[in-house]
C-alpha cells in the first residue's frame, strides 16, 4: 500500500504535476477505507494548486443538503490573479457519486468516525482528492507507531550492513 502510494506520487512529480501529501491524517488517524473525489474549483484556484502551497493538514469533509463539502483546504491566492481570486478557505463541493455520499454518512454517523482528505493530485488535468474514511488515533497508539517505525528503521540499519 505504502509503495503504491510512492509510487504515485513519483509518477505525478514526473510529470510535472504536484501530489500534495496529507501526512498528518495518517498520523491522527486510522484510516479504514479510501475513495477519489473531483472538487469543483475556479481557475484560479487551480492554478494556485498547480503552483503548490495547498494545506490538507487542517481539511476535513462534511455533508449538507446531501451533498459533500470539503472544508478548512487553504488554497493560497494566486499571485498573478486580481479581483477573481476567492477567499483561501472557502468551502469546496466534492464530486461523489449518490450512492457513495450515502455510503459515507452512514459510517460517519457511527461514533468517531470522520471523512479527511489524505492527498490531492492531478488525473489527466483534472484536480483530485483522495479522502479517507477515519477514526482518531489514542495517544498510545500514536507511540506505538512511532516505536514501529524505530524497530523498523534498526532493522534496515542492521540489514544493510
Amino acid at each position: 500500500m505504502k509503495a503504491a502510494r510512492v509510487a504515485a506520487v513519483q509518477a505525478a512529480k514526473h510529470r510535472g504535476e504536484p501530489a500534495i501529501d496529507n501526512r498528518r491524517a495518517r498520523h491522527e488517524y486510522h484510516i479504514l477505507e479510501s475513495l477519489e473525489a473531483g472538487l469543483v474549483l475556479t481557475g484560479t484556484e487551480i492554478k494556485s494548486i498547480r503552483a503548490g502551497g495547498v494545506s490538507l493538514s487542517e481539511a476535513y469533509a462534511r455533508f449538507r443538503d446531501g451533498e459533500a463539502w470539503l472544508l478548512g483546504m487553504h488554497v493560497p491566492p494566486y499571485q498573478q490573479g486580481s479581483f477573481s481570486n476567492v477567499d483561501p478557505n472557502r468551502p469546496r463541493k466534492l464530486l461523489l457519486h449518490r450512492a457513495q455520499i450515502a455510503h459515507l454518512q452512514s459510517r460517519v454517523a457511527e461514533a468517531g468516525l470522520t471523512i479527511v482528505p489524505l492527498r490531492m493530485y492531478f488525473t489527466r488535468g483534472i484536480a483530485k482528492v483522495e479522502l479517507g474514511l477515519a477514526k482518531g488515533k489514542k495517544l498510545w497508539d500514536k507511540r506505538a507507531d512511532v516505536a514501529k517505525r524505530d524497530v523498523q528503521r534498526e532493522i534496515d540499519r542492521h540489514v544493510r550492513r
